[in-house]
């Protein structure tokens, strides 16, 4: 029953589509054994498998609003993102938690020549990103050090932070202060800010931009502007109608 939990519970926190390699890994079983409880589940309509593709999502059976809200959120934040794209020339990104990663669910492009861009669908680690640090602040303490106990803190550049209390007193940072930082930490040229979305999926929008078009006194100015855009959206699932 508890791997059938963190299956499920892994299905809930991914909005793009899941391997069976992945599944095994989060539920600690062989390929084999992993595919067995996927095919009982499909069975169930607890999930779907995409016949082309071999991978996973949730099924008919486990549509609570959970699934349905990360494409809302999308749809709702796009305007907000692409005026703030447009104001300041720099790329936006929507991401949310997806297993023991931030995953890029809305990109929305710099025009500039120059710049430092994920693709939508991507996933890039927690740590390393503005995106991932806003999420990973507003999780529980336990399953923030269950993360760090499964995926470390590799080194992306000579910038990332992989020391385990130094990345947990930087989360205290973000929480006090409302915004996340990633200053060359997953490109060593590159600058982010990302804050938190309310509700129930674990969501962050940030800006990023090449270090020398984002200076660090900018910061707060780019943080208040994307919580703007937080407490629109905050408003408009309180108030759908309007």
């Amino acid at each position: 029953m508890r791997r059938v939990c963190d299956i499920l519970i892994y299905l809930q926190n991914s909005p793009l589509d899941v391997t069976l390699t992945e599944i095994a890994k989060v539920a600690g079983l062989p390929k084999s054994s992993a595919f067995r409880y996927m095919l009982t589940l499909e069975e169930q309509g607890f999930l779907e498998r995409d016949p082309t593709s071999g991978t996973y999502r949730a099924g008919v059976a486990f549509q609570g609003a959970w699934v349905q809200e990360p494409q809302l959120l999308a749809r709702r934040a796009q305007p907000h993102l692409e005026r703030l794209r447009d104001q300041t020339q720099e790329t936006v990104s929507l991401g949310l938690l997806n297993g023991d990663q931030v995953g890029y669910l809305m990109v929305l492009d710099s025009p500039q020549a120059l710049r430092l861009a994920p693709h939508a669908g991507d996933r890039d680690p927690l740590h390393a990103t503005a995106l991932g640090k806003a999420i990973a602040a507003g999780l529980p303490e336990g399953q923030v050090r269950a993360l760090l106990a499964r995926v470390g803190l590799p080194p992306l550049t000579e910038q990332t932070i992989t020391d385990a209390d130094a990345w947990l007193a930087d989360l205290e940072v973000v929480r006090y202060r409302g915004y996340a930082l990633e200053d060359g930490e997953h490109h060593l040229e590159g600058r982010g800010v990302a804050v938190p979305v309310p509700g129930t999926v674990a969501a962050a929008i940030g800006l990023s931009a090449p270090a020398s078009r984002l200076p660090l006194r900018r910061a707060e100015e780019i943080a208040a502007a994307l919580t703007r855009i937080t407490s629109a959206l905050e408003g408009e699932a309180r108030n759908p109608a309007a």
